[in-house]
């Protein structure tokens, strides 16, 4: 009876070993095997993925470490969701920070009822951070950089005694600028609010000069551009 209950066993654990089970929910992917093949240790079956919720890891540079949080809200876009985007919260942000890049690793979870977004697929991620600052802003075209210093020529108004003639004079400015949202720079020190600078052309001009103002000209600066792929 012992030797037929260790037989029974051991068929028992043949069948057991016969038996894959998915350690997690999700979809199953092709077949990477053939019917009735002897399979190893370890080979690939199939790929499992889970969809919703999917998650999107991405890289962040160490300098916005201290406002990053778990919770922070995240937007991604993709090409499979033309002018859309899937809001997500930030669930998990590495320990570490990359010795090389000196980034730092996050990982955010979004709802992908629709499974509009695919494990492997490209994205971008915009991080909606908890605080704002208020900034003056420029657009990155009108600053000249120079090795003395970043400057803009401010249009300024000067009446003619004589005339009565109102000329838009150029004054070359010298700026210290911060951080670089899209398309503007924002400036910390030598501009003022309120103040007209030139956008465009300004290695061509020199301090002095009398301009004509003439927005069409302007560029067209976002706050998030997005490129047309050539």
């Amino acid at each position: 009876a012992k030797d037929a209950d260790a037989q029974a066993e051991r068929i028992r654990a043949v069948i057991a070993k016969k038996t894959i089970r998915a350690p997690f929910a999700g979809r199953l992917g092709l077949r990477l095997i053939n019917l009735g093949q002897v399979l190893k240790d370890g080979e690939a079956i199939s790929t499992l993925q889970t969809l919703d919720p999917i998650y999107v890891n991405f890289s962040l540079p160490q300098q916005r470490l201290s406002q990053l949080a778990p919770g922070n809200v995240v937007r991604v876009a993709s090409d499979s969701l033309p002018g859309k985007s899937i809001e997500g919260k930030i669930t998990a942000i590495s320990p570490e920070v990359d010795a090389v890049t000196r980034n730092v690793r996050v990982q955010a979870t979004l709802s992908n009822a629709n499974e509009a977004l695919r494990p492997g697929m490209f994205v971008q991620v915009d991080v909606v951070l908890p605080t704002q600052n208020k900034v003056l802003a420029i657009p990155a075209t009108a600053i000249a950089y120079a090795p003395y210093g970043d400057s803009v020529f401010v249009i300024d108004e000067k009446k003619d005694e004589k005339s009565g003639h109102v000329q838009k004079i150029l004054r070359q400015q010298l700026i210290r600028v911060g951080e670089a949202p899209g398309d503007f720079v924002s400036v910390n020190d030598g501009l003022k609010p309120g103040e007209s600078v030139v956008t465009s052309g300004v290695f061509k001009l020199r301090p002095g000069m009398e301009v004509a103002v003439d927005n069409t000209l302007a560029p067209n600066a976002q706050l998030e551009p997005k490129p047309k792929n050539s």
